[in-house]
């Protein structure tokens, strides 16, 4: 291919994306749009004109927004913004196509009624639920626990506790007073081992060690874990590795320990995020063979990926896999795209004849400040002897 060729490609994938980008905005406002303010709603020009006006100023500065508050080295006030409106536009996206439903069982209602009575439902509905949203993301998370059994454990760590927190995302919103609750929640629960699943932050230990510095007080008995999570790979991984290391926790970066009360052991392994290997950085990759080297072949193992799909190699070679990076859902119904992807959304599956994946919701939250329909979680996983 010619240099005047290649060019001739570079330009057109950009004019693709560039359709493709304004085709998905355009949806994503347009449907809104006509919901509440299209022509059967039939509401005063003022309305209409403001209504129009917000969304449209909405429209064009998300893109702006979103990349000024994500490219390499975003600004937080952007990101703030951009990540704002994205959840609030969802929100009103998955409502009015809810609206459109509502719509036809009152097709015997003649307008303007019928559409001002969908467009009040959708509007109130969308309000409330973003502020309830933003209360859920911003909250301590709940406590949920789960019993897991784990065939060959010895019975010194029978009824053994591991917390696990993960995909707390500290980012543009300074939540240095929520990690410091988290950290005094998880304490409280007294556990052997502490486990952090991934997605630590969105930027550089640099930028948000304010946020992550309570995670330097969080106790366990035995052990405390951590992997990297796909959004370390846009922040500086190692960086990250290296700095919970000096937090105290132990960095499982394609390696395990073993985690031993009494006469009892098992292996504590984990693997880098799925993208590490995409990522360039060096060194980095999802291996499970090298984070089980030399590890007794006779003791459980319980293993720390980030993504649930990841649980393709760790069927029936570990007992228990932990991940997270699903958020639940994080806004409903983006769960149905999630599972589509991941194949498991929150709670515990079953995979091959040996292997349990436990998938929590997260602690955090990415982006948009909402959780609607997916709570925030800190697990508490009971291991039991398998009988």
């Amino acid at each position: 291919m010619s240099p005047a060729q290649a060019d001739i490609v570079v330009v057109v994938r950009r004019l693709v994306r560039t359709l493709v980008l304004v085709t998905v905005l355009s949806i994503m406002f347009g449907v809104p749009w006509l919901t509440l303010f299209g022509p059967g709603t039939d509401w005063p020009g003022a309305v209409t004109a403001t209504g129009t006006a917000v969304l449209a100023a909405a429209f064009l500065s998300l893109p702006v927004t979103m990349y000024l508050g994500h490219s390499r080295h975003g600004r937080d006030w952007a990101a703030r913004i951009g990540d704002t409106t994205l959840g609030a536009i969802w929100v009103l996206l998955s409502w009015s196509v809810l609206g459109q439903v509502l719509g036809l069982v009152l097709l015997g209602v003649d307008d303007p009624l019928r559409s001002r009575t969908v467009a009040g439902f959708v509007a109130v509905t969308a309000a409330v639920l973003l502020a309830w949203g933003f209360h859920e993301a911003m909250r301590l998370p709940r406590i949920k626990r789960a019993d897991v059994p784990i065939p060959g454990l010895g019975s010194d760590l029978a009824g053994a506790t591991l917390v696990v927190i993960s995909d707390t995302h500290y980012g543009p919103l300074n939540r240095a007073r929520w990690s410091a609750a988290v950290a005094e929640a998880v304490n409280a629960l007294d556990a052997d081992i502490v486990c952090h699943a991934g997605d630590i932050a969105d930027g550089s230990p640099s930028r948000r060690k304010d946020q992550a510095a309570p995670l330097g007080s969080v106790n366990a008995r035995l052990a405390k874990a951590y992997i990297t999570g796909n959004h370390e790979y846009f922040s500086e991984a190692q960086a990250w590795l290296d700095h919970m290391a000096d937090l105290g926790w132990e960095p499982l970066h394609n390696r395990h320990i073993i985690v031993e009360r009494g006469s009892s052991r098992l292996v504590l392994a984990g693997v880098d995020d799925a993208t590490a290997k995409a990522s360039g950085v060096a060194g980095h990759g999802a291996d499970l063979v090298a984070a089980l080297a030399g590890a007794d072949p006779d003791l459980p193992v319980i293993l720390l990926a980030h993504q649930p799909k990841q649980i393709g190699q760790a069927r029936d070679r570990v007992d228990l896999q932990i991940s997270g990076h699903t958020h639940g859902g994080q806004i409903w119904p983006f769960h149905y795209l999630v599972r589509l992807d991941q194949g498991a959304v929150h709670g515990l599956s079953r995979h091959g004849s040996r292997t349990r994946l436990y998938t929590t919701r997260g602690t955090g939250f990415w982006g948009p400040p909402f959780r609607i329909f997916a709570p925030s979680e800190i697990t508490v996983i009971t291991l039991r002897a398998a009988g």
